[in-house]
C-alpha cells in the first residue's frame, strides 16, 4: 500500500470522524438521544483508532534489522487487538446505559436527531469507502475500517429511530437501536480479537500439516520430516521451521533438495520463510510436532 495514499486517506478519515464527533455530540446534547451520543463516542473512538492504525502501519513497514529480524509488521497485530477490545468496551458501556434508558425512558428530540444522523451517515459512508480497499489485505485497517463501518450503519439506525419518534413518539426506539448497532459491533470486532490473539500467541496457521509431510518425503532422498514449528508474523506471512531427515549426501547435493522443499512450501502452502535443518539418522522416526518434551536441536 502507497504511504502516500495511505496517509491522504488516513487523515481525510480522521479530519471527517473528528468532525463528526463535534457535530454528533452537540446534536445529541440538544436532543436528548442516547443513539446519537453512543454514535459520537464511535466516532471519536475512530478518530484515535484512524491514528494509530495509520502510525502502525508506516512502523510496520520499516526493513527487518537486528533488533527486529522479522521486521515490525507484528505492530499492526497489536493495534488491531487494541482497537477492537477499545470498540467492544465502549459498545459494553452502551448496552448498559441502552438498558438503563429503556428501564426509565427519556424524551427525545426527533428532528433534531434525524438530520444529524442524515449528515453523520454521508459522512460515514465516506470514510468507509476510503477504506474499503485496503482493509480486504490488512488486519490492522480492517479494524479500523470496521469501527467506520459500524458508525455508518449506527447513523441507519439513528435515522430510522428519529423518524420513528418524530411521527409516533416511541422514544424507547432509541435506547433499542442502541442495543442492536452495539450488539453487532461487538459481534464483528470477536473474530479480529481471536485472530490476533491466534496470531500473538504464535498459534499455527490453518495449513494440512500432514499433506506438507507427505509432499516432502516424495522428494528423492527424504526419509523423514520432524520437529515442525509454524507460526505467523501477522495475517499475510507464515513461517516454518523443520528438521529433514536425508541420505547421506555431500553439501551440493542437499542445496538442491533445500530449493525443493522451499519451493513447494511457498508455491502450495504460501509459506513466506522457511528454516530448514538436516539431519541424517538423528531424530529420524520422531512425529511431526514434538509433544510433552523439549526441543533438543
Amino acid at each position: 500500500m502507497d504511504h502516500q495514499t495511505s496517509g491522504g486517506r488516513f487523515f481525510t478519515v480522521t479530519l471527517l470522524n473528528i468532525i463528526i464527533t463535534l457535530f454528533e455530540l452537540i446534536g445529541g446534547l440538544l436532543s436528548g438521544s442516547l443513539a446519537l451520543l453512543s454514535d459520537a463516542f464511535h466516532n471519536f473512538g475512530d478518530a484515535f483508532s484512524v491514528i494509530l492504525s495509520y502510525v502502525a502501519n508506516r512502523i510496520g513497514k520499516r526493513s527487518p534489522n537486528a533488533a527486529n529480524t522479522y521486521g515490525y509488521r507484528r505492530i499492526e497485530i497489536l493495534t488491531a487487538l487494541l482497537n477492537s477490545v477499545l470498540l467492544i468496551a465502549v459498545s459494553i458501556f452502551l448496552l448498559v446505559e441502552a438498558i438503563r434508558r429503556l428501564i426509565h425512558p427519556q424524551n427525545v428530540a426527533g428532528g433534531i436527531m434525524f438530520w444529524v444522523a442524515i449528515i453523520s451517515f454521508l459522512a460515514n459512508t465516506l470514510a468507509t469507502l476510503l477504506l474499503n480497499r485496503d482493509s480486504k489485505h490488512n488486519l490492522n485497517i480492517r479494524a479500523t475500517y470496521l469501527h467506520l463501518l459500524s458508525d455508518a450503519l449506527a447513523s441507519i439506525g439513528v435515522i430510522i429511530s428519529a423518524s420513528l419518534i418524530f411521527f409516533f413518539k416511541v422514544n424507547w426506539i432509541d435506547p433499542l437501536m442502541t442495543l442492536l448497532v452495539s450488539g453487532y459491533i461487538i459481534y464483528e470486532s470477536l473474530p479480529i480479537v481471536r485472530q490476533t490473539f491466534v496470531i500473538l500467541m504464535e498459534g499455527a496457521p490453518e495449513i494440512d500439516f500432514k499433506q506438507v509431510e507427505h509432499d516432502l518425503l516424495q522428494i528423492p532422498h527424504v526419509k523423514g520430516v520432524h520437529h515442525c514449528h509454524a507460526w505467523q508474523i501477522d495475517e499475510n506471512q507464515i513461517v516454518v521451521s523443520l528438521h529433514l531427515n536425508l541420505e547421506d549426501l555431500p553439501l551440493s547435493q542437499t542445496e538442491k533438495i533445500y530449493a525443493q522443499v522451499e519451493k513447494i512450501l511457498k508455491t502450495k502452502y504460501q509459506i513466506a520463510h522457511v528454516t530448514i535443518q538436516a539431519e541424517c539418522d538423528r531424530g529420524k522416526g520422531e512425529k511431526l510436532f514434538l509433544t510433552g518434551q523439549a526441543d533438543h536441536q
